[in-house]
């Protein structure tokens, strides 16, 4: 068994204390500030506003997701809102001027920005000079590129009754199957942890109670089901935010369940450990940067379907920032080897709700980066300091 709900009380508050946070800061903050802002405008938590809130997350929070597979190799990619803007520029160009099914150029899009990722990887490992500045190189380039492409013109519509403008903008899921889908993922918990139980079991390793499997996959189903009822209250669940927890999903799946993801911590831990354990570092170098560029260039397609257009403001001002700034907020650490894939989700969540938030007040952006900054602050100093006690702790 697992000895009762106490004796895992007890275990988590030994986690905490040993600077092993996971999800705990972020899911505090987020509660304090809907909190403050429910209190100074009541619109923030009505069921129109956070179907807003979701669809808004989404962009950026694809390529963020990005981001935290780079940051958990202990590197960083700072051009991901230039690839973003370009792809913007590149789909919008095939798309519109060039008269390409949307699909072709979509494709055309992404396969561009797993192409930079190569190239990126390329220099990173044969010429051993530092991601931070190939991004910086890259951020700038690529911004000019996309400039370029847009021509004299500068801003390219895409027309309204195109799909990716639908998907992005009014493409709702219908309420049977939003419960649907959250019935479907309280039982792929279950039976997940189930098997994952089973196994520990032959191993004779400890494992996770029948009970408690039960318990959590009921509150998932609870909790999501109520938070579907709610959206369905207004327009429901838009399907790019289901793109988003898809890939999410996939991407939690790649990183705690496969050979892949081990290799991905193992490298972001310790580089030379991982290298005479025998994973092919290069190799792992290489799918963060083209997953990281890839996921940015699909986000840029998004945020273009989302506005209609792509411009020469497109993937710049904060959209950078605030990919990278999710990531870490979210619990993936700028020192490699500590993160996953809901960090992504959590942290835009987190900045997006500032956003949102400021917004409805009739605060200016000034307001907004101040906010953000001090929220950027306060989580890498969690980071450090839950870095530190796990050294005090032996468990660095």
């Amino acid at each position: 068994g697992d000895g009762g709900p106490r004796a895992r009380l007890a275990a988590g508050g030994a986690l905490l204390r040993g600077g092993d946070l996971g999800v705990a800061p972020v899911v505090a903050g987020l509660v304090v500030i809907w909190t403050v802002m429910q209190i100074l405008n009541p619109i923030f938590l009505s069921s129109a506003n956070l179907v807003n809130l979701l669809l808004e997350c989404v962009p950026v929070g694809v390529i963020a997701l990005g981001v935290v597979f780079m940051l958990l190799v202990g590197q960083i990619d700072l051009s991901v809102g230039s690839i973003s803007g370009l792809s913007a520029a590149v789909t919008a160009v095939l798309f519109v001027d060039r008269g390409m099914p949307a699909w072709v150029a979509i494709l055309a899009a992404v396969a561009l920005g797993a192409a930079v990722g190569w190239c990126y990887a390329q220099v990173f490992n044969r010429l051993g000079v530092p991601s931070f500045v190939i991004s910086l190189a890259g951020l700038l380039g690529f911004l000019g590129l996309q400039l370029w492409i847009l021509g004299p013109n500068g801003s390219i519509n895409l027309p309204f009754d195109s799909w990716p403008v639908t998907f992005a903008q009014l493409a709702f899921v219908p309420p049977w199957l939003a419960y649907a889908l959250v019935a479907a993922g309280a039982a792929a918990l279950y039976w997940t942890g189930h098997l994952r139980a089973a196994e520990r079991r032959r191993a004779e390793l400890p494992a996770t109670g029948e009970r408690t499997l039960i318990l959590r996959s009921v509150a998932l189903l609870a909790g999501l089901g109520l938070a579907v009822w709610y959206l369905n209250r207004d327009r429901g669940v838009g399907w790019m935010f289901v793109l988003f927890l898809g890939l999410v999903l996939a991407a939690h799946y790649a990183l705690s369940r496969t050979k892949y993801g081990k290799s991905l911590y193992a490298v972001g831990g310790n580089v030379e450990a991982a290298r005479r354990a025998g994973i092919d570092v290069q190799r792992i170098y290489t799918s963060a940067f083209v997953l990281c560029t890839s996921l940015a260039a699909l986000g840029g397609v998004l945020a273009a379907a989302r506005l209609a257009a792509a411009n020469q403001s497109s993937g710049t001002g904060d959209v950078n920032l605030n990919a990278i700034a999710a990531a870490v907020i979210g619990g993936t650490s700028l020192f490699g080897g500590r993160g996953g894939a809901f960090a992504a989700l959590l942290g835009i969540v987190v900045i997006q709700s500032i956003s949102n938030g400021l917004t409805l007040l009739n605060l200016d952006s000034s307001y907004r980066f101040m906010v953000t900054g001090a929220v950027l602050m306060l989580a890498v100093a969690l980071d450090s300091a839950a870095r530190r006690s796990r050294r005090s702790h032996g468990r660095a």
